[in-house]
């Protein structure tokens, strides 16, 4: 079996030569190639594939902005192996990755599969905060990082492998900006391709946003949900309100507690107070616990108010899809 790693990049070179390196110390006796694909980016990247090319087989294609899943697409229509990883240009790979891609699908084939991310002892404080946000039981039920997603995951984009059979059957990412990997989860159902997820094939996730581009960030996941579950009838679930109700509930709460009823409010507060301590004991740290707490509001507010403004373009003004958020087709 032949991998071909697909990177799909935007103006983030420093992050590309990290990943690279990364994937120079994988087996160097598993078949494999690189293939960088350059989402229109005014700060380019070849000069970074430039400094690997001796030591990986590697092939980097410029092309105009189209977003993540186009790009994506572009690259394993370009790719020669016939299993396709891909993977965020923000990401480190761990040593064993390929390695133990390659053991579980030879033990164990799927046409896909999806892995979890985690935080680098490296990493800075605010970006172990993030990622707790994203992956703590806590804050998203552990759906991105404990073991017991393996019954309810879907493969993320930052990290996933999916099999030649799996992207012609599918025509792989749709066009869309924002959502397209879980939109993908949906029609490799719909083929019937089997998929797993693979605990042990985690990835290290960089992401150096800023708390403003997470804000930002998760108010895009969670306008994009509604959206999805409009193009997929029957794919909506209760849970994916709970940010909502999670924010409307702070606002109630304060306002009952201006009336001396002082109860909801403090339901809240031993809920942060729960995350920070959760934080502060898996991060070994003080301030990485404290900014857990910050992620988490920054993360819920996010992806609350994203998923409200959905829900009353979609169904109060009664938009389309594209007319709602045109921007996530352009």
């Amino acid at each position: 079996m032949k991998f071909s790693i697909i990177i799909a990049v935007y103006n983030r070179p420093e992050e590309l030569d990290e990943l690279l390196l990364s994937i120079r110390r994988q087996n160097t006796e598993i078949e494999m190639e690189v293939v960088v694909v350059d989402d229109g980016s005014d700060k380019r990247s070849n000069l970074v594939v430039k400094k690997h090319i001796d030591a990986i087989n590697i092939k980097y294609c410029f092309k105009k902005n189209t977003g993540p899943g186009d790009s994506r697409n572009f690259g394993m229509e370009r790719a020669s192996g016939d299993y396709f990883i891909i993977l965020d240009s923000d990401c480190i790979l761990p040593d064993h990755y390929l390695e133990h891609v390659s053991r579980t699908l030879h033990e164990n084939y799927k046409d896909a599969y999806g892995g979890p991310d985690t935080a680098h002892p490296s990493f800075s404080d605010r970006q172990k905060a993030i990622n707790y946000s994203m992956t703590s039981l806590l804050s998203t039920g552990g759906l991105r990082g404990s073991d017991q997603a393996s019954q309810k995951f879907q493969l993320r984009s930052f990290n996933m492998g999916l099999s030649k059979k799996a992207f012609l059957l599918t025509g792989g990412f749709a066009k869309q900006r924002i959502g397209e990997d879980i939109d993908l989860n949906f029609r490799l159902k719909e083929h019937h391709c089997s998929t797993q997820y693979m605990p042990d094939a985690f990835v290290y996730h960089k992401r150096r946003s800023s708390w403003r581009e997470f804000f930002y960030q998760t108010r895009n996941f969670g306008a994009a949900r509604p959206l999805l579950n409009k193009m997929h009838p029957g794919t909506g679930k209760p849970g994916y309100w709970l940010p909502s109700f999670f924010v409307i509930g702070i606002f109630v709460a304060a306002v009952l507690f201006y009336f001396d009823f002082y109860a909801p409010l403090m339901i809240y507060a031993l809920y942060l107070i729960a995350v920070g301590l959760d934080s502060m004991v898996k991060n070994k740290s003080l301030m990485v616990g404290f900014l857990s707490i910050f992620a988490v509001m920054i993360q819920f507010f996010g992806y609350g108010s994203g998923f409200l403004r959905s829900i009353y373009r979609l169904y109060l003004l009664r938009k389309t899809v594209p007319q709602a958020f045109p921007g996530m087709f352009s």
